[in-house]
């Protein structure tokens, strides 16, 4: 490959093309492979269908010079996504959404004589707020008769986990991280209460297909593709049985850590608004092109950022916080915000081949500016981590850092103190300023008025 591209390390599995990187840009080469199916899918109709309907991310041809040039068709240049995320950083909601939009292409595929070759959820991306289809090369012909060769992957990489999190716990998600091709529906099925297997869409598509792979395991050999016949009508038969099953999942979500977090917080309205106007004018003066959200919570001040118009991503640990930030950006059609669910002290690992396949969280940074609104307390006292190493933490997460400071004497600390010993004697103001001066300059420090915190504006 020519030394000025980079490939991408996850893009690698698919002999129709694959994706690369030169001076910043993310551009996908289609292979001689590829060449039939992308023409099909071009003069179709289907491209410019999804398209328009925001579930296929756009590209365009451009003549660049191949980094495979022995392999090439042509060179695409997709829409470039601000950040790419994960399943097992999404909420449920997220992970529903994208399984019901993979659903929604394939049906609309086929309108067009086309079919998903594989339905991976590394494949969805949210891009202004909604799933869509990143992957332009996972069409082929549709053949009359053939059994939807993405029917497995879908259950396990979307309905599996999607079941878990709604009959036994949210948390479960978490699962996709050791099995990043997919759950296994045999575990699934020993996972998922006993009642589940009375709801129909479970019972078919969880437990009599985990049936159907344990037969198949014990055989000598196993088709690279399902066999069997199957109908046009039958194949919509199961795709609309896949989406009510889908549908029907909710997740009962109760009373979580931190979801209420604003309501029990001892800021007075008008710090409230002091802290809002204090970042928000440091915002202004900055002017970020990216916005990182640590301990977002549910993305109030988030929104100070990605409502100018800067892709901001809100993380947070708590899901029940992630879930409603993200229904609020769905039913509002926020286009510039994307939560995520991430434990910053077990951030998302690099994982898959060569432990290069999914970058890690901090590979996909930095970003320009980086909120830590009451966030120090909770790793420094719940967490144990040094002040000097959350500097060091920080300091490589953004060029620039808001950070709030919330003293001993405040009632979110004492309700961490309140189950175990106070050994933390330099989680002071001073204890504070003094660790992360070695890892920035600070250059601007306000206390929020009406309460004992204070904002500080460091620069990397």
């Amino acid at each position: 490959m020519n030394t000025t591209y980079s490939p991408v390390s996850g893009s690698f599995r698919d002999p129709a093309g694959f994706l690369f990187s030169h001076e910043g840009t993310i551009y996908r080469q289609v292979n001689h492979w590829g060449q039939a199916d992308y023409d099909r899918l071009m003069t179709s109709g289907l491209y410019t269908a999804l398209t328009d309907a925001g579930l296929l991310l756009p590209h365009e041809e451009v003549g660049l010079l191949a980094p495979r040039p022995e392999l090439a068709y042509r060179i695409l240049r997709p829409l470039q996504i601000p950040f790419i995320s994960y399943p097992y950083e999404w909420c449920f909601s997220q992970l529903q959404d994208a399984a019901l939009t993979t659903l929604r292409i394939q049906k609309r595929a086929l309108d067009f004589g086309m079919s998903l070759k594989d339905s991976s959820a590394y494949n969805i991306q949210f891009y202004a707020g909604r799933p869509v289809l990143i992957d332009t090369l996972s069409f082929e012909p549709y053949q009359e008769g053939r059994p939807w060769v993405a029917y497995r992957q879908f259950c396990q990489h979307f309905l599996a986990p999607l079941a878990l999190m709604a009959r036994r716990d949210v948390r479960l998600s978490q699962l996709l991280r050791v099995y990043i091709d997919g759950l296994p529906l045999d575990l699934t099925a020993r996972l998922l209460p006993w009642a589940a297997r009375f709801q129909a869409g479970l019972f078919f598509h969880i437990y009599l297909h985990a049936r159907s792979q344990q037969r198949y395991a014990d055989a000598a050999a196993v088709p690279a593709r399902p066999t069997g016949q199957m109908s046009r009508t039958g194949l919509l038969g199961l795709l609309d049985s896949l989406e009510t099953a889908t549908a029907r999942l909710r997740w009962r979500e109760g009373a979580t850590a931190w979801g209420d977090y604003y309501d029990k917080t001892n800021y007075t309205a008008a710090a409230h608004e002091h802290k809002k106007a204090l970042i928000s004018a440091w915002l202004e003066k900055i002017a970020p092109q990216s916005v990182w959200d640590l301990g977002a919570n549910t993305g109030l001040f988030s929104r100070l950022a990605s409502a100018r118009g800067i892709p901001t991503v809100a993380f947070d640990v708590d899901p029940g916080a992630v879930e409603q930030a993200y229904r609020s950006v769905r039913d509002t059609g926020e286009t510039h915000l994307l939560p995520l669910l991430l434990d910053f002290t077990n951030p998302s690992p690099a994982l898959g081949w060569q432990n290069r396949e999914r970058s890690s969280w901090l590979e996909r940074g930095p970003a320009d500016a980086v909120l830590a609104l009451a966030l120090v307390h909770h790793l420094a006292i719940a967490n144990n981590v040094p002040l000097p190493r959350l500097a060091e933490f920080f300091r490589e997460v953004g060029e620039w850092l808001v950070l709030e400071f919330v003293p001993k004497e405040d009632s979110q600390v004492q309700r961490l103190l309140a189950t175990r010993e106070d050994i933390f004697p330099e989680y002071t103001q001073e204890g504070v300023e003094r660790a992360f001066a070695g890892a920035f300059t600070l250059v601007d420090s306000q206390p929020i008025q009406d309460s004992q915190r204070r904002l500080y504006l460091f620069r990397r």
